[in-house]
């Protein structure tokens, strides 16, 4: 199984793909990790590793870094990417600003891509993030994964955009407990749209959300999960 992280800002990929190697520890407790870089490359040692069940069948977690700029590695990954994709190990592939035939090539055998984009603050003006309450109100998860990786990519922080999916979730239990607007607090326009909304959840499911919204902050603060990977995995759940 392969994890493709890749992007133009070095420290946001690197924060990415570390996030994600703790997220598969976590699922993986038994897992061995071996990290290998294209500065390091040895083929002999890579396929002991790579084509190896371990002892009692034990997976590994192989982070594979900067492979591609090493032209033998390069060649020799591309060559066998069929057969990592199909290995019961997981690979996570990082590359910095790789050739766009490379990336589209490595995306094609990924389980997974996380693709992060140098942005500017600039062009946050240009994403209305309230687009996301909308998605998640109408509970519809393929638009609201979407619009995360654009809030994401046009400079908002995980942190920001979390507050704003729990907002509108507290709008939602103030709407399901209230008569009217007054009653619940909220203005007259969001009152209305909370309504619509509530049809697509229980009561139960908006209390199981809201704790779970707490509860990705606060891991996040202890730094157990990077909020922005726990973000996204609440989202493919919701």
């Amino acid at each position: 199984m392969i994890y493709f992280v890749t992007g133009d800002g070095r420290e946001k990929v690197q924060k990415t793909s570390h996030g994600l190697v703790e997220a598969l520890q976590k699922k993986r407790p038994d897992a061995h990790l071996f990290r290998i870089t294209g500065g390091e490359w040895d083929r002999r040692a890579f396929e002991g590793v790579a084509f190896s069940q371990g002892l009692f069948e034990r997976k590994y977690i192989i982070v594979l870094e900067s492979l591609f700029e090493n032209e033998e590695a390069a060649e020799y990954i591309q060559e066998i990417l069929a057969d990592l994709r199909a290995a019961e190990h997981a690979f996570v592939v990082v590359e910095y600003s790789p050739k766009a035939p490379i990336k589209n090539t490595i995306k094609k055998f990924a389980e997974r891509v996380w693709e992060i984009a140098a942005t500017e603050k600039v062009f946050k003006k240009e994403f209305n993030i309230f687009s996301l309450t909308d998605a998640l109100g109408e509970r519809n998860k393929a638009r609201l994964w979407v619009l995360y990786q654009k809030a994401l990519m046009n400079g908002s922080e995980p942190e920001e955009i979390h507050g704003i999916l729990f907002w509108q979730i507290k709008s939602l239990l103030s709407a399901a407990r209230s008569k009217d607007a007054a009653e619940a607090g909220l203005k007259p326009f969001v009152w209305g749209k909370s309504q619509g909304f509530l049809k697509n959840y229980t009561p139960d499911e908006l209390k199981k959300i809201s704790s779970t919204m707490v509860g990705l902050y606060h891991n996040s603060r202890l730094e157990s999960v990077p909020l922005e990977i726990s973000l996204e995995e609440f989202i493919l759940r919701a």
